[in-house]
């Protein structure tokens, strides 16, 4: 076979993983192995996830194809963090054994720049040694009864319903498969032949050791089995030896109408998992050898089973990490704390539940009922007020039971009808070792839980609260730098005479990070403690976060202290430089605007005097449409010492507009074109003739949005300023 390679690079970020599930599942499918693509995407997106959270670098898939192989290689930019299987009680780490599970081999490749971890899986005819089978997981249920520790049995659907059902499975769950179907039938049917029996059964336990009826031949129609239990059988079946009974005095004979029967236990790895009986409507049938023919029917049928049962459980795992991995998808996608909590609740039903709520915990330690969302939206209000009203709090330490409805008012239990006598089961929130919530989920009282469905809960509850903490984390961060930006910007504009003043301040990005571009206009007394002048100024700090918005402050609020020392323009150019370089390598790069208003007579207009420290021009837009730039370049702030600054006069007459900007708006980018490329504001401005001030700042605004398909990654700060 010819070898193949195919590979692509993706950056860090959460939805990189689901773009590289993607691009194997392709590649795999351009090869003509799609057999294979569900696994190879399952134990891609277990890496990817990896190389996202923990290495936090961008990461490269490289899919090959040769040998009867297939090799998923997931290589990232963080060689020293070391690879390691977690610890049976560990909350995360479960991709590297789901791999081991999934993958023929897997090893981890080291050189002096990345590390790679990777994976194969058998190619066209490779094979793997082992049969899973491919049967859907909504197979029919083998004598499945209401109530069973599992979903039940439905027609085959659509693949969103299939990851609904596809739960881990339990070693004693009821077998689901086809293949199981068919070899209990076979089974019945064989022990029937070989025994000369007038019927055959085979009975399967369940989690609670109830015996149900898995496969019968030759058996009147509708046997009950009743409350039939392995209790209930004798020292010869729970020793795991085959027994014969002459008369209708053992149990099971006397549960399927049988005068004399023979049995044998089927046992998987030294557990019982169910009977196989042969069974005679006349006494005295069976004899000790009969059975022990049984005995060896049954060690025959015994390993068919268990060859089912763990195809059945590989399909069931391939389900479980298909859901958790869209789950994770889901959860990392979101920075909002309310979002997250109800994205936590609708993921739980109805896949596990039939009502879910979440709980967070505040700082003195009491929780608080954040989100309730219920299958029948006409008994969410009754659940809420149920769950508000209860008289205890779901479990904190622990997953388990709750009983949390029971104790709510009877007048609360009698508005919710049905709701109050759900059973509830609750998943303590654990983030960084600290406890943030709740997670309680319910069902009606005669649907219980299956353990599969709680070990999903759990799990689940696990990468939840992961993501409720990164949230409430985002938005505490969110918060704290909006308070700072604030405090960073002047809290109005005054008023000039002759001049209309308007202004426009846009962070880059979700308000993450406090910006790195400022303004300020502001009034200067003369001696008499008149405002006979005003000053402005407009600036950028290289950076953002709080480096930059170290810088911004110290320039803010220096410009207005050494403007009120009477320092000329070029003077607090000066002493702002110094200041900046005095930081050392705290300083940050600074361009800088500052201007001096002064009123002409007769409200003539306005006589500006300024200086531009490595900022980009400003512009003067004429009453005739024609646009100039009004201020000569001088060295930027914060990189030598010595600056002799100077200022530059502008008469802005009645009609006329100046427009001062940082480079967030003339370096807005579209691909590879920039807002400011070929005089692109000059002809924006040129465009805003006869404009009042505030309308030239709109415009200028919604086109810098309008510029790019995507956010603009930069500061935006403008300052228009009319003459009237």
């Amino acid at each position: 076979m010819e070898r193949q390679t195919v590979s692509a690079t993706f950056p860090s970020a959460a939805g990189s993983v689901a773009d590289a599930r993607r691009f194997v599942r392709r590649v795999l499918t351009d090869w003509g192995v799609e057999e294979s693509a569900d696994d190879a995407v399952l134990a891609t997106s277990e890496l990817a996830t990896n190389a996202v959270t923990y290495a936090g670098t961008s990461f490269e898939v490289a899919c090959r194809l040769g040998d009867g192989e297939i090799q998923v290689e997931v290589r990232d930019l963080h060689p020293t963090r070391t690879i390691s299987m977690p610890g049976i009680n560990a909350s995360s780490g479960r991709g590297l054994p789901s791999i081991a599970r999934l993958a023929l081999s897997w090893g981890v490749t080291y050189d002096r720049r990345t590390k790679g971890v990777w994976f194969r899986l058998p190619g066209p005819g490779g094979g793997n040694g082992a049969e899973t089978g491919t049967a859907p997981l909504a197979e029919a249920v083998i004598g499945a009864e209401p109530g069973d520790d599992d979903l039940p049995a439905e027609p085959a659907r659509s693949a969103d319903d299939a990851m609904t059902s596809a739960l881990p499975g339990a070693g004693d769950r009821l077998l689901r498969s086809a293949e199981a179907k068919e070899i209990l039938g076979d089974a019945v049917a064989t022990v029937r032949e070989v025994m000369e029996s007038d019927g055959a059964a085979v009975l399967l336990t369940e989690r609670d050791g109830r015996l149900v009826l898995g496969a019968s031949e030759g058996l009147p129609g509708g046997v009950p089995l009743g409350e039939l239990s392995v209790v209930n059988l004798g020292p010869d079946a729970r020793s795991g030896s085959p027994w014969f009974a002459t008369d209708a005095s053992d149990p099971i004979a006397a549960a399927l109408h049988a005068r004399s029967l023979a049995a044998a236990p089927i046992e998987a790895q030294g557990r019982l998992t169910g009977l196989v009986v042969a069974l005679s409507s006349a006494p005295d049938r069976f004899d000790g050898a009969a059975a022990a023919r049984l005995g060896r029917v049954a060690d025959e049928m015994s390993l068919s089973l268990e060859k089912a049962r763990v195809g059945e459980l590989e399909r069931s795992w391939r389900g479980w990490l298909s859901f958790v991995a869209e789950a994770s998808d889901l959860l990392a996608g979101t920075l909002d704390q309310e979002r997250t909590m109800a994205l936590v609740a609708q993921l739980v039903v109805p896949r596990l539940a039939t009502w879910c709520a979440v709980y967070t915990v505040a700082d003195g330690g009491a929780a608080r009922l954040a989100y309730v969302w219920h299958a029948d939206e006409d008994r969410a209000d009754g659940l809420r007020d149920l769950l508000e009203n209860a008289g205890s709090e779901p479990p904190v330490d622990a997953p388990g039971p709750w009983s949390g409805l029971a104790t709510a008012p009877e007048r609360v239990r009698a508005a919710a009808k049905v709701t109050a006598g759900d059973q509830a089961y609750g998943f303590p929130l654990i983030a960084r070792g600290r406890r943030i919530g709740t997670i309680v989920i319910g069902r009606p009282p005669g649907d219980r839980f299956p353990r599969s469905a709680i070990e999903l809960a759990e799990e689940l509850g696990r990468r939840a609260a992961l993501a409720v903490d990164n949230a409430r984390l985002y938005s505490e961060q969110t918060a704290m730098s909006s308070a700072l930006q604030r405090s960073l910007l002047p809290p109005d504009v005054p008023e000039i005479p002759g001049l209309e003043v308007a202004v426009v301040y846009e962070p880059a990005g979700e308000g993450s990070e406090v910006g790195g571009d400022f303004y300020d206009v502001f009034e200067r007394s003369d001696a008499s403690g008149q405002a006979a002048r005003w000053r402005f100024a407009i600036g950028d700090v290289c950076g953002t976060g709080p480096q930059a918005a170290a810088v911004t402050g110290l320039a803010r609020h220096a410009l207005r202290i050494l403007a009120a020392e009477d320092m000329s323009v070029p003077g607090v150019l000066t002493r702002l430089n110094r200041l900046i370089l005095g930081e050392g390598e705290r300083g940050r790069l600074l361009t800088l605007l500052h201007g001096e208003i002064t009123p002409r007579p007769r409200r003539d207009g306005v006589t500006i005097r300024l200086t531009s420290a490595g900022h980009p021009p400003p512009l003067v837009l004429d009453p005739d449409g024609t646009v100039k730039e009004v201020a000569s370049p001088q060295p930027l702030l914060g990189v030598f010492d010595g600056v002799d600054f100077h200022t530059d006069t502008v008469e802005l007459r009645s009609g006329q507009v100046l427009l001062c900007v940082t480079d967030g708006v003339t370096e807005r980018r579209s691909g590879a074109r920039l807002l400011g490329d070929g005089h692109g504001l000059e002809r924006l401005l040129a465009g805003c003739t006869g404009l009042s001030a505030g309308a030239v700042a709109a415009r200028i605004q919604r086109a810098v949005r309008d510029f790019g398909p995507e956010p603009s990654g930069d500061d935006v700060a403008l300052i228009v300023l009319r003459a009237s």
